[in-house]
């Protein structure tokens, strides 16, 4: 096999759309200064050509790289319901009819809710700062407590810095589908290490999921069957079918599983 020069290589690779024959130009020619005729354009062009390297690596700073970029979607399905815990087909049917009624709401007037004036003491984090809306959903008092109980009453005006924030929809009409997604990711991890409460942490998921798009993006899929896969499983702790965060667990795995077409997530009607 004859041997191929290695410009001739790579011409073969990248063969040049206009042919450029060698440029004779005087002893003067300077190609540090702008160039002054179209021969010594051509000839300062091939100059910089034959300077770049054959192979460029990229320097990148792994600390801007954004955390779990894999998606790793699990298939397994929700714990079965106790005995006497699972919700009505009826009742699914009816709880997701009013979600899609919720949804088709708020769609409706986002715009209207974004144009509204926040109050002053209403600071929306940015999407990355997950501390920051954990505090901001849940309470600066629960999040440094790390437990929850009876909110303290020292004055008579209601803290929402402390307690943390209502799901307005003056303020999730500001959310976009990353801050969705970010903020559906940080009370995952809340819930999948703490108690969980209708008032702090279910309200705030049932207003995430009205604001989620369809169709799902990769890492919002996993999100929610997270969600639903975490439901089930405190489901198996509350000692009574009255307790007050059945319903309330009962609803996302209802949502995720029968709205988001995730229905081998779905409980079996009692």
């Amino acid at each position: 096999m004859a041997w191929v020069p290695a410009e001739s290589a790579v011409e073969e690779l990248m063969p040049r759309l206009l042919p450029v024959e060698p440029c004779d130009l005087t002893e003067s020619f300077d190609p540090s200064v702008p160039p002054r005729t179209p021969q010594e354009y051509l000839r300062r062009v091939q100059i910089e050509a034959a300077q770049c390297p054959d192979v460029v690596v990229a320097q990148i700073d792994p600390k801007k790289l954004k955390r779990k970029q894999s998606v790793n979607i699990s298939l397994s399905g929700c714990q079965p319901a106790p005995e006497g815990y699972s919700p009505t087909l009826q009742w699914q049917q009816q709880q997701v009819a009013q979600f899609s009624t919720v949804r088709q709401s708020v769609n409706r007037h986002r715009s209207h809710w974004k144009s509204q004036q926040l109050d002053s003491n209403v600071t929306m984090p940015r999407s990355e700062d997950e501390e920051g809306w954990k505090k901001f959903c849940l309470g600066e008092r629960l999040c440094a407590e790390g437990a929850i109980g009876p909110p303290a009453s020292e004055s008579p005006g209601i803290d929402y810095v402390q307690i943390g924030f209502p799901p307005l929809l003056s303020i999730v009409s500001r959310m976009n589908q990353a801050t969705v997604t970010s903020v559906l990711e940080y009370l995952n991890n809340w819930f999948g290490e703490r108690d969980f409460t209708p008032e702090l942490v279910g309200r705030w998921l049932y207003a995430l999921l009205a604001c989620l798009e369809k169709p799902l993006l990769p890492e919002a899929h996993s999100l929610i069957r997270q969600l639903a896969r975490r439901c089930s499983e405190v489901r198996l702790l509350v000692d009574s079918k009255d307790d007050e965060r059945v319903p309330a667990l009962n609803l996302l795995i209802c949502l995720v599983s029968r709205y988001f077409d995730q229905r081998d997530l779905a409980d079996e009607p009692s």
